[in-house]
C-alpha cells in the first residue's frame, strides 16, 4: 500500500526576457512541443494539482507580469496574493531535465523554503500569510535586494546537496547551453 503524497502546486516561470539566449526560451522546441509545454506537462505528471504559468502566455492561461523586468522574485511577489496556502514548487522554463525525484525531495523538506545548493531554482515554498508578507517586501526592493536568494535568506531554508541532481539541474541560459542540452554529444 502506497501513501498518497500531500497536494502541491507549481509556479512555472516563463516570463523572462531571455536576453542571454537572444530568443524566447519558453518557445524553444523540445520533444513534441516547446520548453513551455514540456515543463508544464512534467510538473503535472510529477503530481502538481495546479500549474500557474508566470508570463504573458495567454494560450495556457499565463499571468503576465504587472511590472515587467523585475525578475523571478518580482514575478513571484506579484503572484503571492493568489497562491493558496500549502506547498508550491517554483521552476524555471529552461530546466527540461528536471526530475520528479528532485521535486519530491524538495517537497519532503521541512523548512519554509527548500532549494538545492548552488541553485536558486527549483525551490519549494510553504505558502502562508507570513511568507506572502516577506515576498511582498522583497518584491518591492530593487537590484540584488529583489532576488530569490534574498527570499531564501529571509526565511527558514533547507538546502539539499546538489551532487545527486547535477543532470536534472542543467538549464539553458545561452545558445551554447542550449546546443549541449538539446543535442548532447555522446
Amino acid at each position: 500500500m502506497s501513501l498518497a503524497s500531500p497536494a502541491w502546486r507549481a509556479v512555472l516561470l516563463a516570463g523572462g526576457r531571455s536576453s542571454r539566449m537572444g530568443t524566447d526560451k519558453a518557445l524553444l522546441p523540445w520533444g513534441d512541443g516547446t520548453l513551455l509545454t514540456h515543463m508544464r506537462a512534467l510538473l503535472l505528471t510529477a503530481g502538481a494539482s495546479e500549474v500557474i504559468v508566470s508570463g504573458d502566455r495567454p494560450e495556457i492561461g499565463g499571468v503576465p507580469d504587472a511590472t515587467p523586468d523585475t525578475g523571478p522574485m518580482g514575478a513571484l511577489a506579484q503572484l503571492a496574493p493568489r497562491l493558496h496556502d500549502g506547498a508550491w514548487i517554483v521552476v524555471p522554463v529552461d530546466m527540461p531535465l528536471l526530475s520528479a525525484d528532485l521535486l519530491h525531495a524538495l517537497l519532503a523538506a521541512g523548512a519554509t523554503c527548500a532549494c538545492v545548493g548552488g541553485h536558486a531554482l527549483p525551490m519549494r515554498l510553504r505558502m502562508d500569510d507570513r511568507l506572502r508578507a516577506v515576498m511582498e517586501d522583497i518584491g518591492q526592493r530593487s537590484g540584488r535586494e529583489r532576488s530569490l536568494r534574498a527570499l531564501q535568506h529571509g526565511v527558514e531554508t533547507q538546502v539539499l546537496p546538489a551532487a545527486p541532481w547535477s543532470q536534472a539541474l542543467r538549464n539553458c541560459n545561452t545558445p551554447e547551453d542550449w546546443r549541449t542540452l538539446a543535442h548532447p554529444v555522446p
